[in-house]
């Protein structure tokens, strides 16, 4: 007696099953007809659109323009790369490492600080950055500076991506 996966047939068998179960899992029941209602034919271009799209295309790539800071190793311009690390910035691993534990569901790491918020008047130094490009799959264009408590703490958020104070 042979085993059915020794059977090139039944494999064959398997797989399109296994195919068949897969699409049918993965396709969404869009326009469903309703009793007696004839089925529409789903068109390419109706396909493409409901394939999901990607976030990125080969991860997340960010350009920090820093001035005044204090940090001759910060200040300038650098490209950080994450997922994979790279880029020209001076501490991208740890760049990445911070921005991927400040991400979460629903929270923008780079979100100004609301308009309504109430800050201290405290001067934490003249230091600049700018962000802009893609992080999690989302435009950014950042502008940070240290001119009140907030702004400072929106900043310290953001450390090693920016400089810290003590740079």
């Amino acid at each position: 007696m042979s085993h059915a996966l020794e059977n090139p047939m039944a494999l064959r068998r398997i797989a399109a099953l296994v195919l068949t179960a897969a699409t049918c899992a993965i396709t969404p029941a869009v326009g469903a007809p309703t009793a007696g209602a004839a089925t529409p034919a789903i068109t390419p271009s109706a396909q493409h659109r409901l394939m999901p799209v990607p976030l990125s295309d080969g991860g997340d790539r960010l350009t920090v323009t820093v001035r005044e800071s204090g940090s001759t190793a910060m200040d300038g311009t650098h490209e950080l790369k994450c997922h994979p690390t790279g880029g020209d910035h001076p501490k991208a691993k740890d760049a990445c490492r911070a921005l991927d534990k400040a991400t979460r569901w629903g929270k923008d790491p780079f979100a100004p600080v609301p308009s309504d918020a109430v800050c201290t008047m405290q001067h934490g130094g003249p230091a600049t950055a700018h962000v802009t490009g893609r992080w999690a799959g989302r435009p950014v264009d950042a502008t940070f500076k240290r001119d009140n408590g907030c702004e400072i703490g929106r900043w310290d958020k953001l450390v090693p991506l920016l400089p810290s104070a003590a740079s």
